[in-house]
């Protein structure tokens, strides 16, 4: 695939450099702010060779291009920058309603690291796997080296998501990384003592409330938002002779402070309460929750919305180490897998039954749905309620039992080990709920679909 001619007709059909107000993208999306979409052309967008779908949602206009988006992105970011409109992702002003910049920002922030993430927690998972087997000794230096590898980007992730803000925000990398370096600095964590959170120390007379933030979410975005603000000021105001010592200096003298101060407390109490809800919500009724999320997770990917749901699984686990949810996708995406396998075994058309076979070992190896669900599932209704189905009844069975994951992760084969927990019954039952979904959108999938039954263009 040449990205870099991709990238060209891609901007041409959008209006052209003057028309793109922001850009990023996810795991499998060019995520794109246009000042104006009436102009813009989704069919021939679509019909350029390697865009799978155009979704125009949430004040962002999405091309679904699969696991490669970086490369694409790479190509399309020189062509924006070499004109010089915008800035990219180092913008924070760009138009659009309050929903979709949030949306734009989760998206920017948190997908360079899902890579990370999702195989920190594989590794963990097959370090448990190893210990319960009986491989590997807890008291072993192998243990010892395993465990740090696995799970250093949950303690380094403020310093990672200040860099990857940063960039969203358009501020100093480097400095922001310095600012989350200091919030898990260990004279600063020495400060607490064996107490914990809510120690009280001062600064220059100001109350100080002392939280531990390693892992946590929420702070540090916080904090280099707010930081973005004075960087830009300092940045105009302050001559370019001075600013290689000056900037730096201001920067850290207020931002460390400052976010010991309010912001960091402010952050984490308020991530703790909305995972805090979700998880409340999971307790009361777990099978309703597992009928919503894991039948309704395709709908939030269509939509391309999703990703506002992701923050919460990585603070949950994080956090408290499992979460509730991402057992959920799971769910949505064997159910997913299952239709696939119902239309291939009662299709007779080659191209139908190609496409589902495609679907399949894409989901299976790298849990990507996108694909299989703009290509097949949203232009079949009967289909995509076979999926729903199947992803809600595996919810549920997923939710009555509890089932939780160490990691956050994309549901495929290939991430199973983040079942692994203490908890043996945790991985059958979620084997077991997981073949729920396949089972049930297998046989729904099956009867919905007719024998000559042809792919919609």
């Amino acid at each position: 695939m040449d990205y870099k001619k991709m990238a060209q007709e891609v901007l041409d059909e959008i209006g052209g450099p003057e028309n793109v107000s922001n850009m990023t993208h996810c795991a499998t999306r060019l995520r794109l702010n246009l000042k104006d979409t009436s102009i813009v052309d989704d069919k021939a967008v679509k019909n350029i060779e390697g865009v799978v779908n155009v979704v125009n949602k949430a004040g962002q206009y999405q091309l679904l291009i699969g696991t490669e988006v970086p490369k694409l992105y790479d190509e399309f970011e020189n062509l924006i920058k070499g004109n010089g409109n915008i800035s990219t992702d180092a913008s924070n002003g760009e138009s659009g309603s309050i929903i979709s910049n949030i949306f734009s920002a989760i998206s920017a922030i948190f997908a360079p690291l899902l890579p990370a993430l999702a195989g920190s927690g594989i590794l963990r998972g097959l370090l448990i796997l190893g210990v319960q087997l009986g491989l590997i000794s807890e008291n072993s230096g192998t243990y010892s080296i395993m465990f740090v590898a696995s799970m250093s980007v949950f303690y380094f992730l403020p310093v990672l998501l200040a860099f990857t803000s940063a960039r969203r925000f358009g501020a100093s990398p480097y400095l922001s990384a310095l600012i989350g370096a200091a919030l898990i600095h260990p004279d600063f964590i020495g400060l607490m003592g064996d107490a914990g959170n809510g120690v009280v120390t001062d600064f220059f007379g100001v109350p100080v409330v002392l939280m531990n933030y390693n892992s946590t979410v929420v702070p540090i975005i916080l904090s280099i938002w707010a930081f973005s603000y004075l960087y830009k000021f300092l940045d105009k105001h302050i001559p370019d002779t001075l600013k290689l010592v000056i900037i730096p200096l201001i920067s850290l003298g207020i931002m460390i402070p400052l976010t010991v101060i309010v912001i960091g407390p402010i952050g984490v109490y308020s991530g703790e309460a909305v995972a805090g809800m979700v998880n409340w919500l999971i307790e009361r009724s777990s099978i309703l929750t597992g009928i919503v999320i894991g039948g309704g997770w395709s709908v939030l990917v269509s939509l391309g919305i999703h990703w506002a749901v992701n923050p919460i699984m990585i603070n949950n686990v994080s956090t408290y180490g499992f979460d509730y949810i991402v057992p959920f996708t799971f769910a949505c995406n064997f159910a997913v897998i299952g239709t696939t396998i119902g239309i291939y075994f009662k299709a007779k058309d080659k191209k139908l039954k190609g496409f589902a076979v495609t679907g399949l070992i894409t989901i299976v190896l790298s849990a990507i749905i996108e694909a299989t669900l703009f290509g097949l599932l949203v232009k079949n209704k009967k289909l995509f309620l076979a999926q729903i189905i199947g992803g809600a009844v595996g919810g549920a069975y997923l939710g009555l039992t509890k089932v939780v994951t160490n990691a956050f992760v994309f549901g495929s084969v290939t991430t199973f080990p983040a079942f692994v927990t203490e908890n043996n019954s945790n991985f059958i039952n979620a084997m077991i709920g997981l073949a729920i979904s396949l089972v049930v959108s297998g046989i729904l999938a099956f009867f919905f679909t007719r024998q000559d039954e042809k792919l919609a263009e």
